[in-house]
């Protein structure tokens, strides 16, 4: 080999190397801060040794003040999404501090829960339901039950259908319109579709409620303030072919926004009232720039049921020890009661699921380095991508204080 045919050689070979240390995943992990040794003792003493979903009420009280504060500043009424806060004691909590009777509902199942304690309540529905789910609030509750549901339309077939099943019972049909505002999730679209489909509405008798138009992808657009425009240009035309029907305009239910926008609409909006719910709670998939002063108030907290020093790979122990000078952070292993939660590790820091071992719901594998040091009964915090549904996976919520687990609120029965 020509020595020149050599440096360049072993050259490439080091580049190549130091290229893949790049690579190489950093160590990371430390203990639990102040903050949740507080919560997990909290828990411990009192006896929550078990997967728990905790919500800390100082932080989710200021979440609402701060929420209040900016729809208060820009005179919009707030409607609470209640599938992201299935807990009567947590609605009750947001819409005491928001001043607000206004209530969506994603489910025939969940009205019904919520109909006898809430009788006044004004419901907006959040998708539009299959009619004989129409027809089963309706014969379980009563009409008059029903007097104060707008119920959500998005195709002319589904008007129709409602309208057969009010005509069926002799009740009146509050229809709210859904607008396909640049989500492209459904909706009417096409101006002439909604032109008709009122006339049509007009003519059954059914009252026309409002408008309901949802844009929670406005801030993962290339330009959001670009995609925001669109979706106020669209929400403008749908409210000028309700004009051009001559319908009252200000006794209507115009709901736009959602957690990741409402405050977009609170700077200038055609919309005339605004739908919360997940940002209440903060959820890990609401870490907007827009929502940047609230904090997480709901986490998954959960014990170690097993810990391992040098975690082995089942049927590949020979390859464990390369794994582990590879990723300092797949050294510890710790196996947690329950697990596949649609959530992510919080505390300690630098645990990760395992990539080898993949998700469990009975005892899943959290992975870290020797940083982190664990033993069975010690706690592991996780925080919620979501809450709807998973807030009906754990039984009650713990109610964490600042310093103790001050109560317990039930959720509601479980629902899809």
């Amino acid at each position: 080999m020509k020595r020149r045919t050599f440096f360049i050689g072993g050259g490439a070979l080091i580049a190549a190397g130091a290229g893949a240390m790049l690579l190489r995943p950093a160590e990371e992990g430390a203990m639990h801060s102040d903050y949740f040794k507080n919560l997990a003792g909290a828990l411990g003493r009192a006896g929550l040794n078990r997967p728990t979903l905790v919500i800390d009420r100082q932080r989710f009280v200021a979440n609402i003040a701060a929420i209040r504060q900016s729809v208060d500043k820009a005179g919009l009424p707030l409607r609470v999404v209640a599938k992201s806060l299935p807990s009567p004691k947590l609605l009750d909590a947001v819409l005491a501090g928001m001043g607000s009777d206004r209530l969506m509902v994603f489910s025939a199942e969940m009205l019904l829960q919520l109909l006898p304690a809430r009788p006044q309540a004004n419901y907006l529905m959040g998708k539009p339901l299959p009619a004989s789910e129409y027809a089963r609030v309706i014969d379980t509750a009563g009409g008059d039950a029903v007097g104060n549901v707008q119920w959500l339309i998005d195709t002319p077939l589904r008007l129709s259908e409602y309208v057969a099943v009010a005509k069926a019972r002799g009740v009146p049909l509050n229809a709210s319109l859904e607008i396909d505002v640049g989500l492209h999730r459904g909706g009417f679209a096409d101006p002439g579709e909604l032109a008709a489909a009122v006339k049509s509405a007009i003519a059954a008798n059914a009252k026309i409620s409002g408008l309901m138009g949802y844009d929670p992808h406005v801030p993962k657009m290339p330009s959001p303030d670009k995609a925001y425009a669109a979706t106020q240009d669209a929400y403008k035309n749908a409210i000028g072919i309700l004009k051009a029907a001559n319908l009252d305009i200000s006794a209507m239910t115009l709901n736009g926004a959602g957690s990741p926008t409402f405050r977009r609409h609170c700077k200038g909006t055609v919309a005339n009232e605004v739908s919360v719910g997940s940002a209440f709670v903060k959820p890990g998939d609401f870490d907007y720039e827009d929502l940047a002063d609230l904090a997480p108030s709901a986490f998954i907290a959960t014990p170690v049921l097993k810990a391992s020093g040098d975690q082995q790979l089942p049927g590949l122990e020979p390859l464990s020890s390369a794994l582990h000078w590879w990723d300092h952070n797949t050294e510890r292993g710790f196996y947690i009661h329950g697990g596949h939660w649609l959530a992510k590790p919080a505390s300690p820091e630098g645990l990760q699921y395992s990539k080898l071992f993949g998700r469990s719901s009975n005892q899943e594998l959290l992975t870290g380095s020797r940083k982190i040091d664990l033993k069975p009964g010690d706690i592991i915090f996780l925080r919620p991508d979501q809450s709807e549904a998973l807030f009906l996976q754990f039984g009650d919520i713990a109610v964490f204080d600042g310093g103790e687990i001050a109560e317990s609120w039930p959720t509601l029965p479980v629902s899809a």
